[in-house]
């Protein structure tokens, strides 16, 4: 393709910025117009497609937020919104796979960029909430699967008895009985199973004594105390550079990645399916 003519790429960027006014404004569709407008003059820019889907993305227009971003991702596979918007426009059709994956990898794209940057908090409430989405829906199925399990275990035990009975003419009431224990013992087993289906308190080590939400970022002070990362930072900027909880100096380069606490975080999360009460 043809390089396009500065002329034409100025043109191109005085529409983007219309659209970025219009939506400012609210006027969604002036704002679709004027980026659509761009992307005809340069269909190589992936901002424009990206500005485009947020705009889709307000209305709730799913299935071209999805065009748009997957459009935007052949030209930069590297943006964090495009991957974001994707993963939104996907958990609205319920493929929680599909969005978790485009989630993940904006969050990863998102914290190289600009660790403490807003849109990484955002992404991983999102992300949060698609998992255990796809946690609820898997465990429904499951349980739907348990059950009609159990109902045809329960079918077989009984034939197995009534086939029993015609064999023996005796002992009615010791097989009754020993029919009944199996009857309950096999409830007892899939009840079992069934509650390990059940949503998990997190534990408070794993939870930031700030925030007390789950650790995402987590981060050793000298003192021994942990933190949620953009939360600690925070603290430092706005009220001043000493540990929240013991008082003592601290400064930013003196935090440390807790490798251990993020690992526990991860083995907890992927034990439990995210199925944890969520905040």
């Amino acid at each position: 393709m043809a390089p396009v003519p500065a002329s034409v790429a100025r043109q191109a960027e005085l529409l983007k910025q219309d659209g970025n006014t219009y939506f400012k404004k609210e006027r969604l569709g002036a704002a679709i117009d004027a980026y659509t407008e761009a992307i005809t003059l340069c269909p190589d820019v992936a901002v424009y497609w990206t500005n485009r889907a947020l705009c889709y993305m307000r209305r709730k227009e799913w299935n071209k937020v999805e065009e748009d971003c997957k459009k935007a991702l052949q030209l930069d596979s590297h943006s964090v919104k495009a991957h974001y918007m994707l993963g939104h426009a996907l958990l609205e059709r319920q493929d929680y796979a599909g969005g978790i994956k485009e989630l993940e990898k904006a969050l990863d794209l998102g914290r190289g960029a600009n660790p403490a940057s807003y849109m990484v908090e955002d992404i991983w409430q999102v992300l949060a909430k698609a998992k255990y989405l796809e946690w609820e829906d898997l465990s429904s199925k499951h349980i739907y699967r348990m059950h009609k399990l159990m109902e045809a275990c329960e079918r077989a035990l009984t034939s197995f008895y009534t086939i029993e009975d015609s064999q023996v003419q005796n002992d009615c009431e010791e097989i009754a009985s020993e029919r009944l224990q199996q009857l309950e013992f096999l409830k007892d087993v899939f009840g079992k199973a069934e509650q390990d289906d059940q949503p998990k308190e997190v534990p408070d080590y794993l939870c930031c004594q700030i925030t007390l939400d789950i650790f995402r970022d987590p981060v050793i002070t000298p003192s021994g105390i942990t933190y949620e990362r953009a939360v600690i930072l925070d603290h430092l900027r706005k009220v001043g550079k000493f540990d929240p909880v013991t008082r003592e100096p601290l400064e930013q380069h003196q935090l440390v990645p807790n490798l251990a606490i993020k690992e526990a975080v991860q083995a907890f999360l992927d034990k439990h399916g995210w199925a944890y009460k969520m905040s």
